[in-house]
């Protein structure tokens, strides 16, 4: 069997410019979807080259669900102290939460910056630092790899970001811990359902395909229950839609469990949702609880990402 060799591409070679090239590739859709995968939070592009000031940020994205800023700045070279204070820049002027740096090579007082920086703020600042690759198999088309050599230590930045009532703590800690453990879960038996990174809260968004709504994967540990639920911001037109086709809806999913649909008059948002029990404190029943929590979340994509012609 013939062994090929894997061969390091410079940069410059596929990307002469940084904003007429790289920025310009990065800012396709499918280009942040590999980005958005390696950092683990979904990025939706706002804008490339945004002003911030007198100065302009690479791009300005936000993060899927949640509508959280994302500046990412690109520098297809080492890491330098004037791109780091145009980081902190742009993220005081656009109030971003994530902030993500893209480089070819990190120097060593940089890394413990950017560390010393996610170790000194709470969880709604959170910087990355992500060195860029190309690689090729002989004489293959190169491909792109990130490797993110900085990042947010969620652990820290649950005990740090937490209410200083110690029940209140442990809990947060807890349900970080068993998104992770879903997260995990789901990678290795469900991989068609890609979920971000996970926040020390009862709840976890999923994206499904569209701008207007997304499933919403709820953990209450005090009532013993998981749920999974169609999340609809700001449109009760939508909502209505779907409820005039519930009967069908219903059928589609196929659940056994009964189904809430949530007007919620007096918000702006409205849910359709469904629970099962489990026992929260009892960890030998979470791969079961994370099962039922995969296929409900698979079964709403599926059904709610297309749209329903209203039946009259």
């Amino acid at each position: 069997m013939k062994i090929s060799k894997l061969n390091k591409v410079n940069l410059r070679d596929l990307w002469k410019h940084e904003a007429i090239d790289f920025t310009k590739w990065l800012s396709e859709p499918a280009n942040l979807e590999l980005l958005s995968d390696e950092i683990g939070i979904g990025i939706e592009l706002i804008q490339t080259e945004a002003n911030v000031g007198r100065y302009n940020v690479d791009i300005l994205a936000q993060e899927e669900n949640t509508g959280r800023k994302i500046i990412i700045e690109n520098q297809l070279e080492t890491t330098d102290h004037t791109h780091l204070g145009q980081l902190i820049t742009y993220a005081a002027g656009i109030e971003a939460e994530y902030i993500i740096w893209l480089v070819r090579a990190a120097r060593e007082e940089h890394l413990q910056a950017v560390d010393w920086l996610n170790e000194h703020t709470d969880d709604k600042l959170n910087f990355f630092i992500v060195v860029v690759e190309l690689w090729q198999i002989d004489n293959s088309a190169p491909a792109v790899k990130f490797d993110v050599v900085s990042r947010p230590n969620d652990w820290k930045k649950t005990v740090h970001g937490s209410p200083s009532n110690g029940e209140q703590t442990e809990t947060r800690v807890r349900q970080l811990y068993f998104w992770q453990r879903l997260r995990d879960f789901v990678a290795n038996k469900y991989p068609e359902l890609k979920l971000r990174k996970p926040a020390a809260q009862h709840w976890y968004d999923v994206s499904i395909g569209r701008s207007d709504c997304h499933a919403t994967l709820t953990v209450l540990s005090r009532e013993d229950k998981v749920g999974c639920e169609l999340y609809i911001q700001g449109s009760k037109e939508l909502f209505h839609e779907l409820l005039k086709s519930k009967d069908a809806i219903e059928r589609e999913l196929g659940l056994v469990g009964k189904i809430d649909w949530m007007e919620l008059p007096e918000r702006k948002a409205s849910r359709i949702r469904t629970y099962a029990q489990f026992n929260f404190d009892d960890e030998a029943t979470w791969d079961e609880s994370f099962k039922w929590l995969a296929e409900t979340c698979i079964k709403f994509k599926k059904v709610f990402a297309k749209n329903w012609n209203p039946i009259a």
